[in-house]
């Protein structure tokens, strides 16, 4: 697939690949705060954002093994932030679903991590920041197009 798309293609695709992985690391800092794990908050996220979930959805989403994924929900349940439970029609499955407690914790987080990229884009320029604004947009529709497929 590389050879048929241009080198400035793939330059360009690099280089945004780069930039949103160092800008979300340093996002990530802010996470500390919130108390739990990355790997927690992420499949916290997942259900906040997405609803309940089975086990073997949520680790096929967060791309990590079922036994993985029942490490991460146990810890999410201990501290009241996700509740694990027999799924209503089979019994042998199991749904998760945040708690009004996780979804308090997981906005927190949210809300701190946005602030902090909000106090980096207010030191842009307005030019800057309506260049970001368009590409966010354009970042969508890629996404809404994967996600159609």
């Amino acid at each position: 697939m590389a050879k048929k798309l241009g080198t400035d293609i793939l330059q360009l695709a690099d280089g945004l690949h780069s930039a949103a992985i160092h800008l979300l690391r340093q996002l990530r800092v802010e996470d500390r705060g919130s108390g739990i794990g990355p790997a927690q908050l992420s499949a916290l996220s997942v259900l906040v954002f997405g609803g309940s979930l089975s086990l073997k959805q949520l680790a096929a989403i967060e791309q990590v093994k079922p036994p993985t994924m029942v490490r991460i929900v146990r810890g999410l349940v201990e501290q009241r932030l996700a509740t694990s439970k027999a799924d209503k029609d089979d019994a042998r499955r199991i749904r998760i679903s945040a708690t009004a407690r996780g979804r308090t914790v997981m906005q927190r987080a949210r809300a701190h991590r946005v602030e902090a990229l909000a106090s980096l884009l207010s030191q842009r320029p307005a030019v800057e920041r309506s260049k970001i604004a368009g590409a966010v947009e354009i970042l969508r529709s890629l996404r809404a197009r994967d996600m159609a497929k």
